[in-house]
């Protein structure tokens, strides 16, 4: 989901290059964090329509510019701007996005992504479906949208709820930031790559044969891969495992103060600075999205849920805080979890009446 914006670009926002038998893909608003706009992610399907079609690219690379990250997301004051002005802004980018998330999980070539740096939002549903996922020493994946009166979109109720065990619940209510060892660990990235082996590593991939099959392009990563830094999520699966098994947000709460630990009191501090509301509609999509066989129902379902954003007190209030104002101190509505009724949340899952995936799924069969 979207991060901040930045005034009207000047440059291509997207940069789409051939070199050998690599397709790039380069997300160019640096001062941006390479947030996502509506025209990068139209950029982004007609580069891999191309791609798709070109029998001298053998795979395709999405890097992001700058030093800072891949992507921090989408645009959130244009999501902000438009819901307030109740133009069809908002809904046709997530439409969009969410298709293309879903493209990606079924591209037939190699799909490479270079996860360096801030990777959230919107930048993890460009690069979480992706073929090969590599993560570097500067990589900070999160989902932290309950921080804005929002919900971890983009498919986060497929990819954080395929985990055997809790760990997908705690990234998606807390939204703590994963390194590169807890990405892979997580199952949200495969490789680790030192940052400084990177153009390298690209240089390989440019040198590739045209019908290089996916066996080749993984043996060219795997030539470059070693072994991450340790990471924090591993030693705490266990206590993950058992304070987020529960299936209300209060339950949750109770456990985690019953535990007492460094831990768990980490987490009750972090938990409580979110939007109430947001917590148990996050909690009741990962529910869902366990029991859900495939990635295109889980987005139809929080496309479904984006409407109810659009309408919300907190998404606005959430963004206010951050964003335009600032003062990280949001009055989320209702204040407390006590206030929070089944009719607040059952509002966000309500059929859409214009479904994602209606007339036809891209790529082939679904997954």
């Amino acid at each position: 989901m979207p991060s901040i914006s930045e005034p009207p670009a000047t440059e291509t926002e997207t940069l789409i290059e051939r070199h050998g038998a690599l397709g790039r893909i380069r997300l160019n608003r640096p001062k941006a964090l390479n947030s996502l706009t509506l025209q990068m992610v139209r950029d982004m399907e007609a580069a891999l329509d191309d791609f798709k079609q070109d029998p001298a690219i053998a795979a395709v690379l999405v890097t992001g510019e700058g030093e800072r990250g891949l992507c921090a997301g989408g645009d959130i004051r244009a999501i902000y701007d438009g819901g307030k002005a109740g133009s069809d802004v908002p809904t046709t980018f997530w439409r969009e996005e969410y298709t293309l998330n879903a493209r990606i999980g079924r591209y037939p070539k190699p799909y490479v992504v270079i996860m360096d740096g801030i990777v959230m939002g919107g930048g993890v549903g460009i690069s979480v479906y992706g073929s090969h996922r590599i993560v570097t020493e500067r990589t900070r994946f999160a989902m932290p949208e309950t921080g804005i009166g929002f919900f971890p979109d983009v498919g986060a109720s497929w990819f954080l709820t395929r985990q055997a065990g809790e760990l997908g619940t705690y990234v998606g209510l807390t939204g703590e930031p994963l390194g590169a060892a807890d990405a892979i660990f997580a199952g949200l990235a495969d490789v680790f790559i030192r940052s400084e082996r990177l153009p390298e590593l690209i240089e390989a991939l440019e040198s590739l044969p045209a019908d290089s099959p996916h066996e080749a392009v993984s043996t060219t990563i795997g030539g470059f891969s070693e072994a991450p830094p340790a990471g924090v999520l591993e030693p705490q699966q266990q206590a993950t495992d058992r304070l987020f098994a529960f299936d209300t947000i209060e339950g949750i709460l109770s456990a985690l103060r019953a535990d007492g630990s460094a831990f768990s009191e980490g987490l009750l501090s972090v938990l409580t600075t979110k939007s109430p509301l947001s917590l148990n509609v996050t909690l009741r999509l990962l529910r869902l999205g366990r029991k859900t066989d495939r990635l295109e129902d889980c987005l139809e379902r929080e496309f479904a849920a984006t409407a109810a954003v659009l309408r919300s007190h907190d998404f606005y209030e959430g963004v206010r805080a951050a964003v335009i104002d600032k003062d990280r101190n949001p009055q989320w509505r209702p204040a407390r979890l006590a206030d929070v009724t089944a009719a607040d949340v059952d509002a966000y899952f309500q059929p859409s009446a214009q479904p994602l995936f209606a007339v036809k799924i891209r790529e082939g069969s679904p997954a």
